[in-house]
Formats: structure tokens, sequence, C-alpha cells
């Protein structure tokens, strides 16, 4: 097995937790049950990923991820680095997400995520717009994460004049959005941002399954020597709900960028 000291520090491999909360993915959207849920954490764990990216708007991700860590010696548990989101909501009742960026949506949603949580490391806000990026409701949010200890604050972009300011806010040292062989739109944005310091994080490696599956298709290893070879700094998610797919994700992944 590939360990996490034989890659290359300047790019991690982390897990996204979409898939494991709500209805997800190109080719089998089905949530997971409990035990498939932890067998994939718990995979995921003993690889050595030690990046878990998820938000309460993946339905009942943060709560499967929160229920794992505690699971976790307090040793281990440090070693992990949790990032999540606000702005974008999950309606329980009716099963569908729904965004509200006002200040009081923010504060109660970074409350109920620091409950099931714990340590928070990054938040990002989701679902963003330039004018919610410029507003006063965001600003006094973010004040507040920051009374909770939250120090690295970003976000988590899909349309590029949101990703061109958030890449240029001296308060943000985190910025996530897609990018691949197929979708190189965000690429200006995210070089900007890695060359001031920023950690990238690289959302839909694979473009959801479509560069995998689609037309010739690509291997995992060269989707992930694509992104490696943008120079960021930062993290790659990869957003499987398959344990074994996780582990033939991370084997790429390292061979991607396995330092020579």
């Amino acid at each position: 097995m590939v360990s996490p000291e034989s890659l290359n520090a300047r790019l991690r491999f982390g897990l996204g937790l979409i898939g494991i909360g709500k209805p997800w993915g190109y080719a089998n959207p089905e949530v997971p049950d409990e035990r498939r849920a932890r067998d994939l954490l718990e995979r995921a764990w003993l690889l050595g990923v030690r990046y878990f990216d998820t938000a309460p708007s993946y339905g009942i991700s943060e709560e499967r991820l929160g229920c794992f860590l505690t699971s976790l010696a307090a040793a281990d548990r440090a070693q992990v680095e949790v990032a999540t989101k606000f702005g974008e909501h999950w309606d329980a009742q009716r099963d569908e997400p729904f965004v509200d960026h006002s200040y009081d949506a923010l504060r109660q949603s970074l409350d109920g995520s620091a409950g099931r949580l714990g340590r928070i490391d990054a938040l990002q806000l989701h679902k963003t717009t330039p004018e919610t990026l410029r507003s006063d409701a965001l600003a006094r949010a973010w004040d507040y994460a920051r009374s909770l200890g939250i120090v690295r604050l970003g976000a988590s972009v899909s349309d590029l004049e949101s990703a061109t300011i958030a890449a240029a806010d001296p308060a943000y040292s985190i910025i996530q959005a897609p990018y691949n062989a197929g979708q190189e739109s965000f690429g200006p944005a995210l070089q900007a941002a890695s060359a001031r310091g920023m950690v990238v994080a690289v959302n839909r490696p694979f473009g959801m399954g479509r560069l995998l599956y689609e037309r010739r298709g690509m291997s995992k290893t060269a989707a992930f020597a694509f992104i490696a070879s943008q120079g960021f700094t930062g993290v790659i998610l990869s957003g499987t709900k398959s344990p074994t797919h996780l582990e033939e994700n991370w084997l790429a992944f390292a061979e991607a960028t396995r330092e020579r």
C-alpha cells in the first residue's frame, strides 16, 4: 500500500462526502446505507486519507462524518482536517437543498455544523454569487466563524466572477472549484489563488465520471496527472462512495503525484 509520506506533499488527496449524504453520482446516485458509509470512511482512514470535505446541503453527510470522527482516538482525530460549507442548506422534508445567504441562516448553519463535526478546519461559502461575496451579511458571518476559532475561510465557487473575486480576497485562504481535463474554465482563477498562497481544492477531477466513461475515456491516473501538472498547492477531492473505487483512486493519485 502507498503511504501518505511517499506522495508529493504539495498536493494532497481528499475525500468528498456528498455521496454518503444525498443522491449523487453519474453512474450510481444511490445513497449508501449506514454500514457502507462507515466502511468508506474506515477504508479512507486506513489508506491514509486525512482531508474530508462535506456540507450541510449534502443531506446526512455531516452527521455520518461526525459519528465517524467521534469513534477515533483523540490523537487520531487531531490528524484529520475537516472542511465544510455554509450558504446552501438541506430541506429534510423535501429531500432537496436550498440557498439562504442571510446572516441568521449562515450563523445557524455553522452552529449546526459545529455541533455535528466538532472542530472545523476550513469553512467555505457555498453557492457563491458576486453579490453575496460583497455583502455585509457574509462579512458578519465570517466574523462569527472566527469567533469560533475557524481561521481558514474561503469559497466553493461555481461561476467565474465569484472565482475571480474569491481568488483576490486577502481574507480568503481556500478556494474550491471544479477543474479537470474537460472543464478548464476555472484555471486562471485557481492559478491566481495558488500564486498568492491559497489552498486550492479541486472537485470533480473525473467530471463526475464522464471523463472515464464517455467516448474513449481517460485513466484515473491521467485525470489526476492533468490536475497535478497545473502546479496548484492544495487538495484533489475524490467524490466516490465505494471503498473499492476509493482505493483505486488513491492508488491512481499516488501514481500521478509521486515525487520522483
